[in-house]
């Protein structure tokens, strides 16, 4: 029971990470049914700032938990700004184009950003110092779960609550919604659809260097390929949950999660990634709209 326990907790750990990224890709592909490739290296890049700034603060005297919330902070602001680049810099001119022409600028952008990373930083795998110290309160769990996890878990528990209040409930939540339903429609009734497109690459950026940081805490490593992998499995969870839902999205991470933990645990840790993907296809072929995606009527 107890390494079901384990198990579970680590599952429930990676899905909540997947979740972080997962959210911005299913953000931007509802508004502008656009799969941005290189949000996993703006998780990258998040995770190298975080690595840079703590360096800066145990300079300074800085320690402990104050290093996390300000390396965290920073982060999301720089990758904020590499969100709204990309948006203004490789989508928004290719807005009307061929739906390949987007595609192709997400690839290569993601290369980009990957090589630029590489010959800025090293190819070899960095320290990154865990920035989550130990609560006391965990010893009784320290053997299911450590203070690290459980910062990850609320974390992601809170920004996922904090984005759907946003959504639900703000100005600029109403109009994203609007711009989803329908982008000429907004612009007709005042909706600044541009300001609103750059918004969610912003938010989605915001929480894939959150990510970042709290896996590189974690981990204990990273290197300028983190992006990648990560991606693409943040990628499959908005698919596994429904592409362009956001509660799907959640749902989908920790579905992803929980089956490579499970397979990892009682298989083998080789075939994480089979199981994970093999749940994916076979979900999609009982539901191909995803966990919790409805499908889309065609309009003649």
């Amino acid at each position: 029971m107890q390494y079901f326990l384990e198990l579970s907790c680590s599952g429930l750990v990676r899905g909540s990470i997947y979740a972080l990224i997962a959210l911005g890709y299913t953000m931007v592909y509802g508004i502008i049914q656009l799969i941005n490739f290189a949000h996993g290296e703006v998780y990258m890049i998040g995770a190298f700032i975080a690595l840079i700034v703590s360096g800066v603060l145990t300079i300074y005297g800085f320690s402990g938990f104050s290093i996390l919330i300000l390396a965290a902070l920073i982060a999301a602001v720089y990758a904020a700004a590499y969100g709204y680049t990309l948006e203004k810099i490789a989508y928004r001119p290719l807005r009307n184009a061929p739906r390949l022409s987007p595609l192709i600028s997400a690839i290569g952008m993601s290369l980009f950003l990957q090589n630029y990373v590489l010959l800025a930083q090293t190819p070899d795998f960095l320290p990154f110092p865990s920035l989550i110290p130990d609560f006391d309160f965990m010893e009784p769990i320290a053997h299911i779960m450590g203070s690290a996890e459980l910062v990850i878990l609320v974390t992601s528990a809170i920004t996922m609550i904090a984005l759907t209040v946003l959504i639900k409930y703000t100005r600029i939540g109403k109009a994203m919604r609007a711009t989803q339903q329908d982008m000429t429609m907004a612009r007709l009734v005042g909706v600044n659809v541009d300001n609103v497109i750059s918004m969610t690459f912003v938010i989605g950026s915001v929480l894939a260097a959150i990510g970042g940081v709290l896996v590189g805490s974690y981990i204990g490593q990273i290197n300028f390929y983190i992006g990648f992998m990560a991606g693409v499995k943040a990628f499959t969870a908005a698919v596994l949950g429904g592409i362009g839902n956001i509660p799907g999205a959640a749902l989908g991470a920790l579905v992803l999660g929980l089956a490579e933990s499970y397979a990892a645990g009682y298989v083998s840790s080789a075939y994480e990634d089979v199981f994970a993907f093999g749940v994916l296809v076979l979900i999609l072929i009982l539901r191909p709209a995803g966990l919790l995606g409805k499908a889309v009527k065609q309009k003649v």
